[in-house]
């Protein structure tokens, strides 16, 4: 009431947008034509205020300043003359308005209605809301230091891991050592069981020096002071016929003084037996250890060779018993160093991946608007989803097209619109929060199918790409099953629309004939426009001159879709011919980088069901996205979506992170970078949407 008594409509029109972005965004659908009527019956209210105390004036800037609101309302077309009649409080039309009865009713009616959604739980709840959501956030970010503590503490150890292994490889082991993990365990027994038994009559000052030096990692220390190697030591160990072979083996290697050995033996055997099985334990752990890393298939081949060199132990030469441990030991630390570095450069953490169920067949269009707040959302039914996900997942709008709906785009500026392109010639502009087409536009009636929209970042206009009728559905089998290609290679238009007005601006010329353009893209500021056609050709418009600067052949087949790169100099494409192909936009035709994809990430889609039934999709979405520094690229899958690393050096691109989570081919894909964390989108088949938040590991 201060407001109507001071005529402030500022301060009116701010308050009810206030109450209506806190409280009755929130609420539920069936609540929004209340809100509408009590809306407008405020601003009735209004003007009957003015009217009555004699001020004209008011009533005339009310309707200067809403025009552009309230103009194409169909409850507001007759209340403009009402600042020009005479006697507006006998007119049939306003007589109502004007009595006192209809006056109490709308403020009781709206006192009653605030009255009642001020005690709703979610309304009183809003504040725990938020405290709670700010201490999951906290614990968000707690949990996140910690893992990033405990990866670089995993990362020490197995650092550390690798350095003991190659410390130990720098001994000299006996043969047993160097090849136990070529053994048996029933070789590793006998072995075992022969080395003790042979304490007594085999001479320890060599075997005994040998074995201290190894277990407390002194290497400098003399080894064997007769002059033999370990390596000949452990190979007479090996031996079955052990005890007839010590006299002639101790006779090449020279004598060694049996009461030094004696005496060296009964010093130590006491400490020896514990030590001893300490040793062998650790030794089998680290067999074990090493049969991991190395394959299996050498693994088998290895073991029969040692089996053979067993039997045959005296007559075989030990240097190649060496050269195979040394081999052995020089490929183990290489693949822990390996398995190490993939660990480290893993780029994003998964933090989270949600599910969107609401739609109830294959998706074609998934897209996130420019603030990164809401997604709109169009399946094959034409239903169209608006669905937010921050703190929860809400769905904020929902319609059904009587028409088949081809296309879907945000505007840019009001970011509250949506444009939708049919398959019978016409773009819709759809308010996401009120909830109803504001207009319809006819494009074309021989261009019935419109297969792209793109809107401009300023926001000004938008391009339009109108199609003639396919032979082939979007959803046909057999086309695919007979090795049909190219289903849009029929003639086709692109236009430039003017978006308040909702008129065309202007026709591109399309060389060298008017071909169907499949997807298009602007760079930021707008000025570049690129396009992929069905006649494999990618074309880049420059919008202020409003004509195509280059063209160049880009795919065998169809170019399916199309973007340009984060520092804007190169585009990037996706084409039938299963090709991902980057081009330099300053020398037409350049490539810079050339990779091939497998099918699944590039079309058509096939979903197989039971008794032999297929079901196919050719792509109409975004297949790719970047990250915010356009280093890594998101892609579709049979089995979600894919991360992959964008290097131009290297010809086949690396898969980084999986994202998972779907049963159904993804068709369609985003990526959104306005929030902190990235969150990326997967579009399956089945209807079903995966949200995926990502962390980026900072280097």
């Amino acid at each position: 009431k201060i407001f109507h008594m001071f005529y402030d409509l500022a301060a009116l029109r701010d308050y009810w947008s206030y109450l209506d972005r806190r409280l009755f965004s929130r609420l539920e659908d069936v609540y929004r034509p209340t809100v509408n009527k009590l809306k407008t019956s405020l601003f009735r209210y209004y003007l009957v205020h003015t009217v009555q105390t004699g001020r004209n004036d008011k009533a005339q800037e009310f309707f200067l300043k809403q025009a552009s609101e309230l103009q194409n309302q169909a409850e507001w077309k007759d209340w403009f003359v009402l600042p020009f009649l005479p006697a507006p409080d006998s007119n049939p039309t306003f007589a109502t308005y004007f009595s006192r009865q209809w006056a109490d009713t709308f403020i009781v009616s709206l006192h009653n209605f605030l009255s009642v959604l001020f005690q709703f739980p979610v309304i009183l709840n809003f504040e725990a809301e938020c405290l709670r959501s700010s201490l999951v956030q906290e614990e968000n970010e707690s949990l996140r230091h910690k893992l990033f503590a405990l990866q670089a503490e995993s990362s020490r150890m197995k650092k550390e891991e690798v350095e003991v292994e190659q410390a130990v490889m720098h001994h000299k082991l006996p043969a047993y050592v160097a090849n136990m993990d070529r053994l048996g365990d029933s070789e590793l027994d006998m072995t075992c069981s022969q080395r003790s038994t042979a304490h007594s009559l085999q001479s320890r000052g060599g075997f005994l020096s040998s074995f201290l030096s190894q277990s407390k990692k002194s290497p400098s220390r003399p080894a064997h002071p007769s002059g033999a190697s370990p390596t000949q030591t452990g190979s007479m160990l090996l031996g079955k016929k052990e005890s007839t072979n010590h006299q002639s083996a101790k006779g090449k290697e020279g004598t060694v003084s049996s009461k030094d050995g004696k005496s060296h033996f009964s010093g130590l055997v006491a400490g020896e037996s514990s030590s001893l099985q300490q040793r062998q334990k650790r030794l089998q752990e680290h067999g074990k250890e090493r049969k991991e890393l190395l394959s299996k298939g050498t693994f088998q081949g290895q073991s029969a060779e040692k089996k053979t060199d067993i039997s045959t132990a005296e007559t075989e030469p030990c240097s190649e018993l060496h050269a195979e441990q040394t081999e052995t030991s020089a490929k183990m630390p290489a693949s822990n160093a390996e398995a190490v570095g993939v660990r480290q450069e893993q780029p994003f953490i998964v933090l989270s991946q949600e599910e969107y169920g609401e739609h109830h067949s294959s998706i074609m269009y998934c897209r996130v608007d420019c603030s990164g707040r809401r997604v709109a959302s169009l399946d094959v039914d034409g239903v169209i989803k608006v669905w937010s996900f921050n703190p929860i997942m809400q769905t904020k709008a929902s319609s059904i097209s009587k028409s088949p709906l081809l296309s879907l785009e945000w505007a840019t500026k009001r970011d509250r619109l949506l444009l939708l392109g049919s398959g019978v010639g016409t773009v819709r502009l759809y308010d996401t929060e009120a909830k109803k087409n504001l207009c319809e536009i006819s494009i074309d009636e021989d261009m019935p199918r419109i297969l792209s929209l793109a809107c401009s970042p300023s926001g000004a206009s938008f391009v339009c790409s109108a199609a003639a009728q396919s032979p082939i559905s979007h959803m046909d089998f057999s086309a695919v099953s007979s090795g049909g290609r190219s289903m849009n290679q029929v003639p086709g238009k692109l236009l430039l629309w003017d978006t308040k007005t909702m008129k065309q601006q202007l026709q591109f010329s399309l060389e060298p004939e008017p071909i169907a353009i499949n997807c298009t893209a602007f760079n930021h500021n707008g000025n570049l426009l690129v396009t992929g056609a069905a006649d494999g050709i990618v074309r880049l418009f420059d919008m202020q001159q409003h004509e195509c600067a280059m063209s160049w052949k880009a795919h065998d087949g169809e170019v399916y879709s199309v973007e340009f790169s984060c520092d804007e100099n190169t585009v990037y494409s996706i084409g039938e011919d299963g090709k991902f192909i980057q081009w330099n936009i300053h020398r037409s035709g350049l490539k810079v980088s050339e990779y091939h994809l497998p099918s699944e990430a590039t079309g058509p889609f096939i979903l197989s069901g039971y008794s032999g039934y297929k079901q196919v999709q050719f792509p109409r979405g975004r297949l790719f996205a970047f990250d915010s520094e356009g280093n890594y690229m998101l892609t579709c899958s049979s089995t979600g979506g894919v991360i992959f690393k964008l290097n131009g050096e290297e010809k086949v691109l690396e898969s980084c992170l999986s994202l998972g989570g779907h049963r159904a081919p993804v068709v369609t894909v985003d990526w959104s970078t306005a929030m902190d964390c990235g969150t990326c989108l997967t579009a399956s088949m089945d209807g079903k949407i995966k949200l995926t938040t990502l962390l980026a590991q900072k280097s």
